[in-house]
C-alpha cells in the first residue's frame, strides 16, 4: 500500500472512530445485554414466561374486563406482542362510532384521558401493557423494566427527551443514525488500513513492549476476529435506523406524504381502513377461534400482531400478523384476515411460502440483527462478539492517546488528550459496575418503574463517570471498575435468591430457563470479570502507565 493511501485511510478511521467511540460503546454494551430482554424481563419480574403457551381465551377476558371500563363498539384494538406472545401492548383506539364516541368523551374528563388524547391524537384512548402469565395490566411508564430500558439505550432512544427538535426525526434515533453510519465508514477504512498485513497481524501480540504496541495489536486481533459479526451490525443498524428516522421525508419525497402506502409497500402494515357501517354485529366471535384458526393453518408460525377492526360492527375484521419459526422457515411474514360478520377470509398469505422479496430481505435483517433464530448458544456467541466490540473500542481510544502523548505535541494539546481520553474511558469502563448496581437496586426496590430506573442508572453513571475523570488515571479506573462491577456482578444472584426465592438451584430444579440463565450470565460475568481484573494488576504493575 502506497504511503498517500496509508495515510487516507488512517486518518479518517482515526478521526471517524474517535468521534463515535463513546455512543458506539454504549450501543455495543447495552445492545450485548438487550439479546438476552425477555431473560431479563422474567429475571426482574421474578416470573418465569419459558413454559407459556399462548392460550386464545385470554385475549376474550382481556377483552371482557375491557368492555365493563369502556364501550368498545366502533374501535380499532392493536395487539402488539412480546416475550413469546406472553405479554402485549395493547393499544385501543377511540371509537368511530360518533354516538359512542361522544357518551365516551362526556365521561373522559381525567388528566390521564387528557395526556392520552394529547399523544394518540384524539378521544378516549387506552395504551397499556399485559401480561398474560400474571395477568397484570400497567401503563407504559409503570411497567418499563430493565429489559426495556437496555434495549432502548442500544438505540440511543433516551435522548429522544432531549428537548432538542431537528425535524425529521426524534434526536435519539437521528444520532444513533448517524453513529452507525459513521461505524460503517470506520469499519470500512480500518479493514484496508490493515489489508496488507491482516493475515500476519493477526496472530501478533507482544504484551511486554511499549504501550502503542499493546494497544494496536489487541485493538487489531479483536477487530478482525469480530469483523464480520461489527459489520453485520452496522449494516442491519442502519436498515433499521433508516426505517425509523427517516422513513417520513422519504414518504413525502417519493409517496407525496402517503405513509400509509409506503409502509405497505415496505410489508410493514397494510392499509386497515375498513367503512363503519353502524350496523351492530348481532354476535361476536371469541377471539380465541380466529388464534385457533391461524394455528391450524400454520401450525410452525406464531403470531406477533393482532388488529381487530370496528369491534362490534357488520364490517368488523380479525387480522394476525405471522412470522414463521426459525427451525422451520428463516425468514417470511404471514397474514390472515378474517371477516367477522361471515367467517369469510379477506386475505390469507403463509409465513412459509408466497414470500415477496420484501419479506425476506426484512425477516433476514431482523433475524440477524436480534440474533433470535439459534437459542441460547447463539445470544452467548452474540453477547461474547458485543462485548469483543467493546474491547475494540477502548482499545482504540488508548491507541489515539499513546499515539499523541509525544514530547513533539504541545502541552497544552497533550493535556486536553489525556483529559480527553479519561473523560471518554471513565464513561465506558464505568457502565460495567453501574449496570450491575442498578440491577441490584431495582430487583431489591421490588416497584421499580421508567422514572426509578432512569435517576438509579443515569444518576449513578454521571457520578461515577466524573469520579474517574477528576481522577486522571485510566489504569486505576480500568482496575476499579473492573473489581466493582465483578463483586456486583457475583451479588445479583445472592439479591435475586433473597428477594425473589429464585435461587439459581431453585431455578434450575423449576426449569425456570429464563430466570437462571440471567443469574448464571452474570456469575460468569463476576468470574471473568475477577480473573481479568487479578491479570491486568499484575499487567499493570510489570507497566506502570
Amino acid at each position: 500500500m502506497n504511503i498517500r493511501n496509508y495515510n487516507i485511510y488512517f486518518n479518517t478511521h482515526t478521526i471517524s472512530g474517535i468521534i463515535i467511540c463513546v455512543l458506539l460503546y454504549v450501543i455495543f454494551f447495552a445492545g450485548s445485554f438487550s439479546f438476552f430482554r425477555d431473560e431479563i424481563s422474567a429475571w426482574q419480574k421474578g416470573t418465569s414466561y419459558t413454559a407459556y403457551k399462548i392460550d386464545g381465551k385470554s385475549y376474550d377476558k382481556l377483552l371482557d374486563s375491557l368492555s365493563r371500563e369502556i364501550n368498545l363498539q366502533g374501535r380499532d384494538i392493536a395487539f402488539y406482542l412480546y416475550q413469546g406472545g406472553a405479554r402485549s401492548y395493547v393499544n385501543v383506539s377511540a371509537s368511530v362510532d360518533s354516538v359512542v364516541n361522544k357518551q365516551s368523551l362526556a365521561k373522559s374528563k381525567s388528566a390521564e384521558n387528557k395526556k392520552a388524547k394529547g399523544r394518540r391524537g384524539g378521544g378516549d384512548t387506552k395504551y397499556f401493557n399485559y401480561d398474560f402469565v400474571t395477568k397484570e395490566t400497567g401503563e407504559y411508564s409503570k411497567s418499563y423494566d430493565l429489559a426495556e430500558f437496555l434495549y432502548r439505550l442500544h438505540f440511543l432512544a433516551q435522548l429522544n427527551e432531549v428537548p432538542i427538535r431537528v425535524g425529521i426525526a426524534p434526536f435519539g434515533y437521528l444520532i444513533s443514525g448517524i453513529t452507525a453510519f459513521i461505524f460503517l465508514f470506520a469499519l470500512i477504512t480500518g479493514l484496508l488500513l490493515h489489508w496488507d498485513k491482516i493475515v500476519s497481524n493477526f496472530f501478533i501480540f507482544r504484551p511486554f513492549s511499549k504501550w502503542k504496541t499493546v494497544w494496536t495489536d489487541m485493538h487489531t486481533a479483536l477487530g478482525v476476529i469480530g469483523f464480520p459479526f461489527q459489520f453485520l451490525y452496522a449494516v442491519t443498524g442502519i436498515f433499521l435506523i433508516i426505517n425509523a428516522v427517516l422513513a417520513l421525508p422519504f414518504g413525502k419525497l417519493l409517496y407525496n406524504g402517503d405513509t400509509d402506502k409506503m409502509y405497505e409497500d415496505l410489508g410493514y402494515s397494510r392499509i386497515l381502513k375498513y367503512e363503519y357501517t353502524y350496523s351492530p354485529l348481532q354476535h361476536i366471535q371469541p377471539i380465541s377461534e380466529y388464534i385457533a384458526m391461524a394455528n391450524q393453518k400454520w401450525p410452525d408460525a406464531h403470531i406477533h400482531r393482532l388488529f381487530i377492526k370496528n369491534y362490534g360492527d357488520e364490517n368488523m375484521h380479525i387480522l394476525m400478523e405471522l412470522d414463521p419459526r426459525f427451525t422451520k422457515n428463516f425468514s417470511g411474514s404471514g397474514i390472515l384476515n378474517v371477516r367477522a360478520a361471515d367467517g369469510v377470509v379477506v386475505l390469507s398469505k403463509s409465513p412459509d411460502s408466497d414470500q415477496t422479496y420484501i419479506d425476506t430481505i426484512k425477516s433476514l435483517i431482523y433475524r440477524l440483527h436480534y440474533g433470535d433464530y439459534g437459542g441460547y448458544p447463539l445470544k452467548i456467541v452474540y453477547f461474547l462478539l458485543g462485548i469483543m466490540g467493546c474491547l475494540v473500542i477502548a482499545s482504540g481510544i488508548l491507541i489515539w492517546l499513546v499515539a499523541r502523548d509525544k514530547n513533539n505535541v504541545l502541552p497544552r494539546k497533550r493535556k486536553f488528550n489525556s483529559w480527553m481520553a479519561n473523560f471518554f474511558m471513565a464513561i465506558c469502563l464505568s457502565m460495567f459496575p453501574v449496570t450491575a448496581f442498578t440491577f441490584i437496586v431495582v430487583k431489591w426496590s421490588g416497584q421499580a418503574d421508567q422514572t426509578f430506573i432512569y435517576h438509579v442508572f443515569f444518576w449513578s453513571w454521571l457520578g461515577l463517570s466524573w469520579f474517574y475523570t477528576l481522577r486522571k488515571s485510566i489504569k486505576r479506573t480500568n482496575l476499579e471498575t473492573l473489581l466493582i462491577g465483578s463483586i456486583l456482578s457475583l451479588t445479583l444472584p445472592v439479591v435475586n435468591g433473597f428477594v425473589s426465592n429464585n435461587w439459581i438451584w431453585n431455578t434450575v430444579n423449576s426449569q425456570y430457563i429464563d430466570i437462571m440463565m440471567v443469574d448464571a450470565l452474570w456469575i460468569l460475568i463476576g468470574v471473568v470479570g475477577l480473573i481479568a481484573y487479578t491479570r491486568s494488576r499484575v499487567f499493570f504493575s510489570q507497566k506502570p502507565m
